[in-house]
């Protein structure tokens, strides 16, 4: 079967308008190529049965304790991961944005064991973890792109921990915001001057994937705006001196592991 008929298909069952078709397709796209995924595994993916779905600001996406029946990919907006303890505290593990999927150990796990809501608005394309599973085991490569995605996400919560648990309040903010930055520009490893992310994200939010509280956070942010480092204000970020920033966050951006260690193509 060729491309463009496998796209047809795709887009015939997914009772979708045109240009979410469009959107689908091009996140895909977007994950393959970050994944290494070949074009031929692309449509296979592409043919899958996705619908889509919006979520709104803090609107739950996935929910500790349920029975997953899917899984989601971002195609605008984006999200966070969570765990809440017994006293209502949150902490956030990780920031999801356009173009990644954020659950695809729901392929495999029975129960979630963690939360994940939007950040503000949120379009996702959804697809049964039945008809992912089938064609995975199809297609070896597809299987290999999704483990290499999977490795990634674990690489970003093993540097979270190391941020939260030892480096001080400056250090774990520079370092998540660098992170931040770099991650909404995939191309650079560097953020140059006056790179602005664009995402919803408030204090509360930094403190609860720091494990600072909101207070601490306050004061640090503050610090961090006085020595014309950041601008962080209406879900606008920006960083006005990027190897200041770097330097005080220990920032390393290899354990994101992007571009040069895509898997190889069998």
């Amino acid at each position: 079967m060729q491309h463009g008929q496998v796209n047809n298909g795709a887009h015939s069952r997914r009772n979708s308008n045109h240009l979410s078709d469009n959107q689908i397709d091009e996140a895909l796209r977007c994950w393959a190529q970050r994944t290494g995924l070949a074009q031929n595994d692309l449509a296979a993916l592409q043919a899958l049965p996705f619908t889509c779905r919006t979520v709104e600001r803090d609107g739950f996406i996935v929910r500790e304790g349920e029975q997953p029946t899917s899984c989601s990919l971002i195609l605008s907006g984006s999200a966070f991961r969570q765990k809440v303890v017994h006293n209502g505290a949150r902490q956030i593990i990780s920031f999801h944005f356009a173009c990644e999927f954020i659950d695809l150990q729901s392929c495999l796990l029975g129960v979630n064991d963690h939360g994940v809501q939007a950040l503000g608005p949120c379009t996702l394309a959804v697809v049964p973890k039945v008809a992912l599973l089938e064609v995975v085991q199809k297609r070896p490569s597809l299987a290999l792109a999704m483990w290499f995605d999977t490795l990634v996400e674990g690489a970003i919560f093993r540097e979270w921990v190391v941020n939260v648990g030892r480096r001080n309040a400056r250090a774990r903010i520079a370092h998540l915001l660098c992170e931040l930055a770099l991650r909404q520009s995939p191309e650079t490893r560097e953020a140059p001057e006056g790179t602005i992310v664009r995402l919803p994200l408030t204090q509360e939010h930094i403190a609860d994937a720091t494990g600072l509280t909101a207070v601490h956070t306050n004061r640090t942010i503050q610090t961090l705006r006085k020595e014309g480092l950041i601008s962080l204000s209406l879900g606008r970020l920006v960083i006005h001196d990027w190897k200041a920033l770097r330097s005080i966050g220990d920032f390393n951006d290899a354990y994101l592991h992007r571009q040069a260690s895509r898997p190889q193509r069998g």
